[in-house]
């Protein structure tokens, strides 16, 4: 079952006074087909740097996308299942199609959830345990830990028998380029 999130957002009424605009569940909830158990809650999205806080517009309402627009963020929470109720029938090419990602997976990879943003993310474990996995090795993230991702090629792997739920803030980044080569020729010292 996934897990539902309450969302309460703030505004202004038209005298200009602080409100509460909305209190309620997260509408904008997207479970992926090909990867059961594994669901995207998008709480917010900012379009731009500065962000602006005009307007009664929810900001989220929009089809879930894995990356946030040019210059803007998103708030994320995500519920990975156990590796055990997916890995062995993920499509990762239609999970990563699904949002609009299809250019971060990483073809080259025996993991199907291997792939790479255009972003940095601030994860934060709020429930369970999830390994963060990396070209070289991974690490074991519990609840109140935070890792950093800076574009790199990652993927997530829940090893034990329970869920683990993370916040998420995407934020636009310049993408890396390609992994340049050690040059074989030798530099010249200054004199």
């Amino acid at each position: 079952m996934i897990w539902r999130v309450r969302r309460v957002l703030t505004g202004h009424d038209p005298e200009g006074k602080s409100t509460i605009i909305a209190d309620g569940f997260a509408p904008n909830v997207k479970e992926m087909a090909s990867m059961p158990g594994l669901a995207l809650t998008d709480l917010w999205e900012t379009r731009g740097a500065p962000a602006s806080n005009a307007g009664l517009e929810d900001a989220a309402d929009r089809p879930v996308r894995l990356e946030p627009p040019k210059n803007g963020s998103i708030l994320r929470i995500v519920e990975f299942p156990p590796d055990s109720q997916w890995r062995s029938r993920a499509d990762a090419r239609e999970a990563f199609g699904s949002i609009g990602a299809g250019h971060a997976a990483d073809k080259r990879s025996s993991d199907p959830m291997m792939h790479r943003t255009r972003t940095v993310d601030y994860i934060i474990v709020l429930k369970g345990e999830i390994y963060a996995v990396m070209e070289k090795g991974a690490t074991l993230l519990r609840a109140g830990d935070v890792l950093v991702q800076r574009g790199t090629n990652h993927s997530w792997s829940v090893r034990g028998s329970e869920p683990c739920i993370v916040a998420a803030v995407l934020v636009s980044a310049k993408p890396l380029g390609p992994k340049k080569k050690a040059s074989s020729r030798k530099t010249k010292k200054r004199k």
